[in-house]
């Protein structure tokens, strides 16, 4: 047998929640960890002497209890490991695992024992279940009636608000009432708190911003207490998870946060964090309400009676020895302008992001923390509002994600650089490169070089985009950019008009220098229009062919979408791609065989009704008709509009225009002519290209 035992997916009961988490058996000790808190419970395994295996609802328990009288229970075993585990203790710690029944006849008359930390209600010597003292926080009593209430738990559909139990009263002892003898023991272990004796130390008046206002912090050995005008909190020190000493980013100011499980509450708003802000230059001198003897055997030369300094440094200081946590500080991370944190907005409240060594906190408003081990990946993103700024998106394990805005993009590289060595998964890893060598060309320039960002943005936002270019200098290179030709076309329109109205003389030579500019563009409308006639041909189908066979993949969606709506109730048709899509990449190489080869099946028969259909002629006949029907349309339109100007050439409809019209839009027309003689000269091509295609057989006998 190996020197460990490792179980994933453990449960611990915690107020009436599972939290899954991670637990393993060494020679030393025994350690489990939450994957919802990160939070560690260490057990030594000198201090083990009780362990016990049990039958509960997530299958099989373990319920560990120590000398110093703690009790751990951890279930999600499975039947096969008892064995080995049995064994385990055995050879290494001494302890024999012992199985133990449970009473599941639902009877509630029984006796309630005092074990430690735990009330523990039997019938029949057989535990019918067990109450942890610590989520007690009142106890109430009667005449023959005890009754017990819990602290909530926010993160449980159902709580159990109370229990009462009927104490019957005791004829052996009159001097000790029952009723008074059993609410001792449970005040005894309870977490009641109650603010009897002197508080260890006072700070006045320090400014908090969550909860926000400022309070007086009062330091009792085993809570803390913020007094302020309007609300009091009182915080256990077992329900604070991290410490954190974060500098601000004026480097004037210091952030200290306390993180807190469960949360302090205020109504139905929950505050996971403590935040006070202090001023660097603040100082403080301080003396503690107990001997020195005291302070020396209890904090163990972590604290003296007379301390003085900042104001930051005494607070944290005082909180690391009572609460006996570590406090976590940025570690080797630099931003662009040498701070250790990030500018950024989180939810439209602005804020600063500090990159740890082991995850990251967002502060203030609202306050995240994000471990490294419950990230699933990040990912760079454009910022929707400008250009000169990303976004850092923090995507979890449990599928919520976090959108941190407006980061400098100056700050990209030195971001990029701390993700990439702490080995998080990068969504949008391999553009690094192109963003890096465009840091240094924005600090030079404002010119929109190539980004791979932009490239990205384009189909989301062109019309910011445009927007955004026509600001900037003309040395971009965007093709799809066209209002400012609009605009110059407009204008030039109205130069030539006028320079032709001035004078007569120098109408020439504005009508060729305007006809030569209108070639051009005219060049690029054809250029467009031979760009388009594919797609039209391309969007044309022949209605009477066979369709298009399945590939795989959309053949097993059909036969499994009313099986993924089923598994799934309530699921959107974006959530049925999703879902489809993971399964799908999820199926072996065996079970996706099988779609393949109906998949073939199914092409074999399009390609074999797609040649027959060929063969009837049915894949020429109608297009045939339709081109023919709209050729004939357009050449009813081209030859009248030539008859049109044939008339005009002859003269048909000039003879009745007097001599002064004939002099006055002789010049204003010369504009006109030459746009109808290039009109003309390409539909007599398109014409003689489309009677070429479309009838070849009437144009050779026509040259015979």
């Amino acid at each position: 047998m190996g020197d460990t035992l490792e179980f994933n997916e453990i449960y611990q009961e915690v107020k009436g929640s599972w939290n899954d988490g991670r637990l393993r058996f060494s020679k030393q000790n025994v350690v489990y960890k939450s994957s919802k808190t990160g939070k560690v419970d260490s057990i030594p395994a000198s201090e083990l002497n009780l362990a016990q295996w049990r039958r509960v609802c997530l299958g099989h328990g373990i319920k560990l209890g120590t000398s110093t009288g703690h009790v751990y229970k951890y279930d999600g075993f499975r039947d096969t490991d008892l064995e080995k585990i049995s064994e385990f203790f055995k050879a290494n710690y001494k302890v024999e695992l012992t199985e133990k029944d449970m009473c599941v006849k639902g009877w509630n008359w029984g006796t309630a024992k005092f074990s430690g930390p735990l009330l523990s209600f039997e019938v029949n010597d057989n535990t019918a279940f067990e109450i942890p003292l610590s989520n007690v926080s009142q106890c109430a009593t009667g005449k023959n009636e005890v009754t017990l209430e819990f602290h909530q738990n926010d993160d449980t559909e159902v709580s159990l608000m109370e229990v009462r139990f009927y104490v019957p009263p005791s004829q052996s002892d009159e001097r000790q009432d029952p009723v008074e003898a059993f609410a001792q023991n449970v005040l005894s272990k309870a977490d009641v708190i109650q603010a009897t004796g002197d508080a260890v130390c006072i700070f006045k008046e320090l400014q908090c911003l969550t909860p926000r206002g400022r309070y007086d912090i009062r330091i009792y050995p085993t809570f803390l207490h913020l007094h302020g005008k309007t609300f009091d909190y009182k915080i256990p020190y077992t329900t604070v998870l991290r410490l954190f000493l974060l500098p601000h980013k004026d480097q004037r100011q210091m952030f200290f946060v306390i993180s807190l499980d469960p949360p302090i509450k205020q109504g139905q708003t929950r505050y996971h964090f403590l935040i006070l802000l202090f001023s660097k230059e603040e100082d403080v001198s301080l003396t503690l309400n107990m001997s020195e003897e005291d302070v020396e055997r209890r904090f163990e030369g972590k604290l003296s009676k007379f301390m003085s300094g900042s104001l930051y440094e005494m607070v944290s200081r005082v909180m690391k020895a009572l609460v006996n946590r570590k406090i976590t500080v940025p570690g080797n991370f630099q931003g662009h302008s040498g701070a250790q944190c990030i500018t950024c907005s989180y939810k439209a409240s602005s804020g600063l992001l500090y990159p740890l060594e082991r995850g990251f906190i967002y502060v203030h408003k609202p306050p995240v923390h994000l471990r490294f081990e419950e990230i699933s990946c990040v990912n760079f993103a454009r910022g929707t509002t400008t250009t000169r700024s990303f976004d850092f998106e923090i995507e979890t394990k449990q599928g919520n994600q976090y959108t941190f805005s407006s980061i400098e993009r100056e700050e990209y590289g030195k971001l990029f650089d701390f993700v990439n060595a702490k080995k998080l998964n990068i969504k949008n890893r391999g553009f690094k490169e192109g963003m890096k060598g465009n840091i240094d060309e924005y600090s030079d320039s404002d010119d929109d070089q190539h980004d791979a960002y932009l490239e990205r943005m384009k189909a989301e936002g062109k019309i910011r985009e445009e927007g955004n270019d026509s600001d900037e200098s003309d040395g971009e290179s965007d093709e799809s950019f066209n209002p400012g030709e609009e605009d110059e076309e407009i204008a030039e329109e109205y130069d030539s008009n006028a320079s032709a109205s001035d004078s007569s003389e120098g109408g020439e030579e504005s009508e060729d220098e305007s006809a030569k500019k209108k070639k051009a563009k005219k060049a690029k409308v054809v250029k467009e229009k031979k760009e388009r006639k594919p797609r039209k041909e391309k969007k044309q189908k022949d209605a009477g062919g066979p369709k298009r066979p399945m590939s795989a993949y959309m053949l097993w969606l059909n036969s499994s979408r009313e099986r993924i709506k089923s598994d799934n109730p309530g699921i959107s048709i974006t959530e049925i791609s999703k879902k489809a899509g993971e399964m799908w990449r999820q199926l072996s190489k065996d079970e996706k065989q099988e779609w393949e080869a109906k998949a073939g099946e199914a092409k074999k028969q399009y390609d074999k009704a797609k040649k027959e259909y060929k063969e009837s002629g049915g894949a020429t006949s109608s297009p045939r008709k339709e081109s023919k029907k709209s050729g004939g349309k357009k050449d009813d339109k081209k030859r009248k509009s030539a008859g049109a100007d044939k008339d005009r050439e002859r003269g048909g409809n000039d003879s009745f225009k007097s001599r002064e019209f004939i002099e006055t839009s002789e010049e204003s027309s010369s504009d006109s002519d030459h746009k109808s003689k290039s009109k003309r000269k390409k539909e007599s091509d398109e014409e003689e290209e489309e009677e070429a295609v479309s009838t070849p057989a009437s144009s050779e006998e026509d040259s015979d």
